[in-house]
């Protein structure tokens, strides 16, 4: 993968950030890490500008970020409950669940779709249910922005100071991902395995 990320970050600059960053959150396995990583040695290289590339960054991550915001706001939170009543089990959710959710949305909305932007795997999934609960557009636009700058600064800086022996995080990342992954499934087949509804 590390190749192939390269090859388009070196033929399209920028906008091979852009693109890659709106891939990364739409389709997850392609790593941010390594995307702004590379594109801080790049900056190391004088072949980039950091202002330019955390703007492409950024950008690229709040846009593939909302396309999940919109399929869940397209679906709506009323549309989940002939789903919940039928598929609930296999989700390990009541309605009641579904409803206290909204209330988290709605109360501490911001804070949670900032705090995930740092979780792998988890920072483009909270965007689905931040959709789905209707928090405001403009709303989850800036906090997911600024969620999104703070991690990239953070990548891309790392990928500065540590030159070239950041394309060895594609080494550690891949397993980690898988880590992520599998722990998240073992947990849901324990839940939906001891999982009994209150009603």
């Amino acid at each position: 993968m590390t190749d192939w990320v390269l090859r388009l970050i070196d033929a399209g600059g920028y906008w091979g950030i852009f693109f890659l960053m709106i891939l990364e959150n739409i389709f997850p396995p392609i790593p941010s890490e390594l995307i702004m990583g590379i594109g801080g040695i790049r900056v190391g290289q004088g072949r980039m500008d950091m202002e330019w590339l955390l703007l492409a960054g950024t950008i690229g991550t709040t846009i593939g970020n909302y396309f999940w915001y919109l399929v869940g706001h397209i679906l709506g939170f009323h549309r989940l409950k002939p789903l919940i009543d039928r598929y609930g089990r296999w989700a390990t959710l009541e309605w009641r669940d579904v409803e206290a959710l909204d209330h988290l949305f709605g109360k501490y909305g911001q804070i949670v779709v900032f705090i995930f932007r740092f979780m792998p795997a988890f920072r483009t999934m909270i965007s689905l249910p931040a959709g789905l609960f209707r928090m405001g557009h403009v709303r989850f636009l800036l906090w997911t922005t600024a969620g999104a700058l703070v991690w990239n600064v953070i990548l891309a800086y790392a990928g500065y100071v540590l030159g070239q022996n950041f394309r060895h995080i594609d080494h550690y990342v891949g397993p980690a991902a898988t880590v992520c992954v599998v722990g998240a499934v073992v947990i849901y087949l324990w839940r939906l395995a001891t999982w009994r509804p209150r009603g």
